[in-house]
């Protein structure tokens, strides 16, 4: 019986998506541990690549590779223009679908996302927060009413010696 990995703590799925379903759950509903019916944790190699162990261990190095690159072009985008955060995560997805290890960081991550948006719908930290962006929108508008009363209408590179 092939499980799909060799590796210790990794769940094999059933090619049907039936595993862990029980007759009255759908496969949309999600169990305890957070994870989708029919998506357990292992590889998603195709089966034909999953039955040849040197195929599928080619197939791991091929997908650590190409996240690997994809996280570093993230990494390289944070202090550059461009979707660093968007990038890495992008990078950890590709490397979920092989490493047990990628699909539970992005699970702790998912959650920690969720449970800080559930935060922001807090009323109170809603109120915070619009009283905070009111404060700055007035420091913001005070300096540009300043600026505009001491040089008018003058682009900043123009402006002399006054």
């Amino acid at each position: 019986m092939n499980t799909g990995s060799d590796e210790p703590g990794e769940v094999a799925v059933a090619s049907d998506g039936a595993a862990g379903e029980t007759p009255d759950e759908t496969p949309d509903e999600t169990r305890a541990d957070g994870a989708r019916d029919g998506q357990g944790l292992g590889s998603k190699a195709p089966e034909f690549i999953k039955a040849r162990r040197a195929l599928h261990l080619s197939w791991q190095v091929g997908v650590f590779v190409l996240g690997l690159a994809v996280v570093v072009a993230g990494i390289i985008m944070l202090p550059l223009p461009g979707p660093g955060w968007v990038v890495i995560f992008g990078g950890m997805a590709i490397w979920a679908t092989e490493f047990v290890w990628a699909q539970l960081v992005l699970r702790w991550t998912k959650r920690k996302v969720t449970e800080a948006a559930q935060r922001a719908l807090d009323p109170a930290v809603r109120r915070r927060n619009i009283i905070l962006t009111s404060i700055g929108l007035v420091i913001v508008i005070a300096l540009v009413a300043v600026y505009l009363w001491k040089f008018g209408v003058v682009m900043p590179w123009k402006i002399k010696d006054q």
